[in-house]
Protein backbone atom coordinates (compact mmCIF):
# COMPACT_ATOMS: atom_id res chain seq x y z
CA UNK A 1 0.00 0.00 0.00
CA UNK A 2 1.50 3.52 -1.01
CA UNK A 3 0.39 6.22 0.84
CA UNK A 4 0.98 9.83 -0.58
CA UNK A 5 0.09 13.41 1.07
CA UNK A 6 -0.41 16.40 -0.68
CA UNK A 7 -0.82 19.84 1.39
CA UNK A 8 -2.21 22.63 -0.85
CA UNK A 9 -1.57 26.56 1.05
CA UNK A 10 0.07 25.04 4.06
CA UNK A 11 3.06 22.99 5.12
CA UNK A 12 2.17 19.25 6.16
CA UNK A 13 4.23 18.84 9.34
CA UNK A 14 6.18 15.74 9.51
CA UNK A 15 4.20 14.61 13.52
CA UNK A 16 0.95 15.21 10.90
CA UNK A 17 2.49 12.73 8.59
CA UNK A 18 3.12 9.98 11.91
CA UNK A 19 -0.02 10.55 12.85
CA UNK A 20 -1.77 9.46 9.75
CA UNK A 21 0.14 6.94 9.25
CA UNK A 22 -0.09 5.88 12.94
CA UNK A 23 -4.01 5.78 12.40
CA UNK A 24 -3.76 3.93 9.25
CA UNK A 25 -2.51 0.74 11.08
CA UNK A 26 -5.75 0.22 11.70
CA UNK A 27 -6.64 -0.88 7.73
CA UNK A 28 -3.28 -2.78 8.30
CA UNK A 29 -5.70 -6.14 7.56
CA UNK A 30 -6.17 -4.67 4.54
CA UNK A 31 -3.24 -3.40 2.78
CA UNK A 32 -2.62 -6.11 0.70
CA UNK A 33 -6.25 -5.33 -1.19
CA UNK A 34 -4.99 -0.86 -1.23
CA UNK A 35 -2.87 -0.19 -3.86
CA UNK A 36 -2.47 3.55 -3.28
CA UNK A 37 -3.94 5.58 -0.73
CA UNK A 38 -3.82 9.58 -1.40
CA UNK A 39 -4.18 12.52 1.10
CA UNK A 40 -5.26 15.89 -0.28
CA UNK A 41 -5.67 18.20 2.44
CA UNK A 42 -6.35 21.86 1.48
CA UNK A 43 -6.79 25.46 3.39
CA UNK A 44 -8.68 27.91 2.87
CA UNK A 45 -8.94 30.95 4.70
CA UNK A 46 -9.16 29.47 8.08
CA UNK A 47 -10.98 26.11 6.72
CA UNK A 48 -9.49 22.54 5.68
CA UNK A 49 -10.87 20.61 2.88
CA UNK A 50 -9.67 17.00 3.53
CA UNK A 51 -9.87 14.50 0.75
CA UNK A 52 -8.30 10.40 0.59
CA UNK A 53 -8.56 8.37 -2.28
CA UNK A 54 -8.41 4.58 -2.42
CA UNK A 55 -7.73 2.33 -5.47
CA UNK A 56 -8.53 -1.11 -4.60
CA UNK A 57 -6.22 -3.12 -6.64
CA UNK A 58 -9.57 -4.95 -8.06
CA UNK A 59 -9.85 -1.62 -10.18
CA UNK A 60 -12.53 -0.15 -7.68
CA UNK A 61 -11.96 3.59 -5.98
CA UNK A 62 -13.55 5.33 -4.10
CA UNK A 63 -13.26 9.60 -2.61
CA UNK A 64 -13.99 10.46 0.62
CA UNK A 65 -14.05 13.82 1.30
CA UNK A 66 -14.44 16.09 5.14
CA UNK A 67 -14.42 19.73 5.82
CA UNK A 68 -13.01 21.09 9.00
CA UNK A 69 -12.13 24.18 10.80
CA UNK A 70 -9.62 21.96 12.59
CA UNK A 71 -7.30 20.20 11.00
CA UNK A 72 -6.65 16.73 13.23
CA UNK A 73 -10.33 16.94 13.83
CA UNK A 74 -11.07 16.86 10.54
CA UNK A 75 -8.14 14.07 10.31
CA UNK A 76 -9.87 12.05 12.68
CA UNK A 77 -13.06 11.95 11.00
CA UNK A 78 -11.53 11.77 7.92
CA UNK A 79 -9.39 8.43 8.71
CA UNK A 80 -12.51 6.75 10.52
CA UNK A 81 -14.33 6.85 6.87
CA UNK A 82 -11.48 5.54 5.25
CA UNK A 83 -11.17 3.02 8.05
CA UNK A 84 -14.79 1.93 7.62
CA UNK A 85 -14.70 2.46 3.48
CA UNK A 86 -11.81 -0.46 3.37
CA UNK A 87 -13.92 -3.01 6.09
CA UNK A 88 -17.40 -2.65 3.96
CA UNK A 89 -15.07 -2.88 0.46
CA UNK A 90 -13.52 -6.76 2.03
CA UNK A 91 -16.72 -7.78 3.17
CA UNK A 92 -17.67 -7.04 0.01
CA UNK A 93 -14.63 -9.00 -1.70
CA UNK A 94 -15.17 -12.09 0.69
CA UNK A 95 -19.36 -12.01 -0.42
CA UNK A 96 -17.94 -12.81 -3.78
Amino acid sequence: MLLDYEAVHFDLQDETKDWIEERMAKVDFAKDLIVDLKFTLTKEKNRYFLEAKIHFRWGKSHVIKEKSYDLHEGLNSLLDSVEMKVKKEKEKVKEH
